[in-house]
């Protein structure tokens, strides 16, 4: 194999994987785990009860009288666009260029259904076990072949499935503990155009990634109940280090490029970030309940990409920075049998603002949701919600060198002016027997 070759290998093995993991890393988390919960913005999860708040805490179950089940369904309507703001390129011995492409791209970012499930049994009059299942980090972005983000970003799909089993035991009356152990899959799917060493070659030359890839995680929650208006809740999830293995091709480059056509082994160490939250739940009149939650969310443990070659371990530093996030809402007992509610949360991007891919354009968003629950049968409620989120705009900057180290080292600059907003529809149903 040629130097430029393994050169180029090693370029396409950690340009794409870092892309792959600022997708599950970065504000694409997806807090879409309960429809009780989107109804007032995921702000009572930690301190409420049931197999549907098991994602904020393994204490939720621990107070469930007999076996129960939750489904939900929730589609993901994102309205987005992305605009050129000056890229460029430069190829070797050539003046730099503005970068020719489409400049304008209408919603890279495509819509999603979101499932999610669990159940609870209990074994004795203390302890209860659930099995759950989450998908907290997928999504999927798609440019056209002629965008002025190709070299950064074609198609971009990531998905996750996170399967957690629950151990909940009441303490005392008033408090209830439980952990959790979760087996979280990963498996990614990437492509983005590569530069031709001439601007005068078609520009056919493409890179893809496809890996995946299995490992573990924990929780840990408690609830104490001081009065019978109040509840507090507290857990902390734990970060996840994931290892993604897969294969990296690399074909229609062109002229002197064209060796470097090929398949190639690659391999990411990214490791998503840890949760710590707190909230409380308050009836301050028989018929009002309200809901409030603090969430720190570790992003800083996506410090770096660190991909290991043949040729050794190369380290992409990342500088995501640790976040705060805040949410309020009420749930109101309009009658025996419907259940209002409503909330808002803040929920700042942990992008930095030069690096910004185009992979995942994000921003600051504050979310607003309603919704409601309707008890069709004592043992069968019915569950709804709306959110609308707006996101701040945002600036990608996404400076990229292909074939670095060698005599054609190409530079491009991207540079582009994010906007976007999203609808989240959610139906449920939570069943006892």
């Amino acid at each position: 194999m040629s130097i430029s070759r393994i050169s180029l290998a090693a370029g396409v093995a950690f340009g794409v994987l870092v892309a792959a993991t600022q997708a599950s890393a970065s504000a694409f988390y997806l807090q879409e785990q309960s429809v009780r919960g989107s109804g007032r913005a995921y702000s009572g999860e930690v301190a409420d009860t049931g197999v549907a708040s098991l994602w904020w805490n393994p204490a939720a179950i621990a107070g469930v009288e007999h076996a129960e089940v939750y489904g939900g369904l929730h589609g993901i309507l994102i309205n987005s666009d992305a605009n050129n703001d000056g890229s460029t390129i430069t190829r070797p011995g050539q003046a730099t260029t503005a970068l020719s492409g489409t400049n304008h791209a209408i919603d890279p970012l495509l819509n999603g259904l979101l499932p999610n499930l669990g159940g609870a049994w209990r074994l004795n009059d203390k302890i209860v076990v659930g099995l759950s299942t989450a998908a907290p980090f997928n999504f999927t972005t798609k440019y056209s072949p002629t965008s002025i983000a190709r070299y950064d970003a074609l198609k971009s799909r990531l998905t996750s499935i996170d399967i957690q089993g629950t151990v909940a035991y009441r303490l005392t009356d008033n408090l209830d503990l439980g952990v959790g152990v979760s087996a979280e899959y990963m498996d990614a799917n990437l492509t983005n155009a590569l530069p031709q060493i001439s601007p005068l070659l078609p520009d056919t030359g493409r890179q893809s990634l496809t890996g995946d890839g299995w490992d573990y995680g924990w929780s840990v929650g408690a609830q104490y109940r001081p009065t019978s208006t109040l509840s507090l809740g507290a857990s902390y999830r734990s970060q996840i280090k994931h290892t993604l293995k897969g294969e990296v091709g690399v074909a229609g480059l062109l002229s002197l490029l064209a060796a470097s056509n090929g398949a190639f082994d690659g391999e990411a160490e990214i490791t998503t970030p840890w949760v710590a939250s707190v909230g409380g739940r308050w009836t301050v009149t028989p018929k009002t309940t309200l809901n409030a939650s603090v969430s720190r969310i570790g992003w800083s443990e996506f410090d770096a990409i660190r991909v290991t070659r043949a040729a050794g371990v190369t380290v992409i530093p990342q500088g995501y920075k640790d976040v705060t996030t805040i949410a309020v809402g009420v749930d109101y007992q309009y009658s025996p049998r419907l259940t209002l509610r409503t909330g808002v949360q803040k929920d700042p991007t942990p992008t930095p603002d030069v690096g910004r891919t185009a992979r995942v354009p994000d921003g600051d968003r504050m979310m607003y949701s309603t919704g409601a629950t309707w008890a069709a049968k004592p043992n069968l409620k019915l569950d709804v919600a709306a959110t609308y989120i707006d996101f701040a705009d945002s600036v990608i900057t996404r400076n990229d060198t292909f074939y670095a180290g060698t005599a054609a080292a190409t530079a491009t600059s991207l540079k582009a002016q994010a906007t976007g907003s999203g609808v989240v529809l959610s139906a449920g149903a939570r069943y006892s027997f």
